[in-house]
């Protein structure tokens, strides 16, 4: 039975990618701020989840540890790194380049840029020894300026996607494959009534759904696509293209 482990997991994106991995008959380990919904837990290949605040480096470290303790030896197949964070200023507004604190940029690229990184190098070893793959979740917004979206996150998306090129390179000697989904706009819970004004700027004329980025992710994690790595794919509708 093949493994993974999903960050961000109680929720959109990250909850439906795991659910995915179950319905293909994978073993997941998963880790969030919150806990999953109890009925999830009723999967017995739904094997862990820890609650853990990524965008703190000494919580990563015991986050890593426990995983691969419950790994126990075995190897690890593949890596999802979804959990992320997109704040706004104590106004509401964007966290922008004149606006909000640098403090406030620093967490974002915390959990945005450098969880990845750390957990990426944390789990290097139980990945080599299946020649897996990891998936970087970025965004649309970190390739142009998106209105609703603030500066500091779409800069630390824009350093992931950066991230996942050079990964792919140093990570190939080890048999691991790296590569990103770049989401346009999906329907999740923390999505805002005003992102409705953009889908007149998506082609296919709909947001997305949780499914359809989940889907994308767990075929980036098998054989089919065993010769892609530093790719970025966008799951946008077409959005990207305008």
């Amino acid at each position: 039975m093949k493994t993974v482990v999903i960050t961000g997991a109680s929720r959109g994106i990250g909850h439906a990618t795991a659910v995915r991995f179950l319905a293909e008959g994978w073993r997941v380990i998963t880790c969030a701020r919150a806990d999953v919904p109890a009925e999830c837990k009723l999967d017995r290949n739904w094997t862990a989840h820890f609650p853990v605040d990524l965008s703190d480096p000494t919580a990563i470290e015991g986050f890593t540890k426990q995983v691969i303790d419950h790994l126990d030896g075995d190897p690890l197949h593949a890596l999802v790194n979804n959990a992320g964070v997109s704040p706004k200023t104590s106004f509401k507004e964007r966290l922008g380049v004149l606006n909000g604190s640098l403090d406030r940029w620093r967490e974002v690229f915390e959990l945005n840029f450098f969880a990845p990184l750390r957990l990426a190098r944390a789990f290097a070893t139980p990945l080599g020894k299946s020649k897996g793959a990891i998936v970087n979740i970025t965004s649309i917004a970190g390739h142009y300026v998106h209105p609703f979206a603030g500066s500091a996150y779409s800069t630390s998306k824009a350093a992931l996607s950066g991230l996942t090129r050079e990964m792919a390179a140093e990570f190939a000697n080890l048999g691991v494959r790296v590569n990103a989904v770049a989401p346009g706009e999906i329907k999740t819970g923390m999505l805002a009534p005003e992102y409705e004004a953009l889908i007149p700027r998506i082609p296919l004329d709909r947001m997305g759904v949780p499914e359809d980025v989940a889907s994308c992710v767990f075929r980036l994690c098998t054989e089919e696509f065993g010769y892609v790595t530093g790719t970025e794919v966008y799951i946008t509708g077409g959005q990207h293209l305008l």
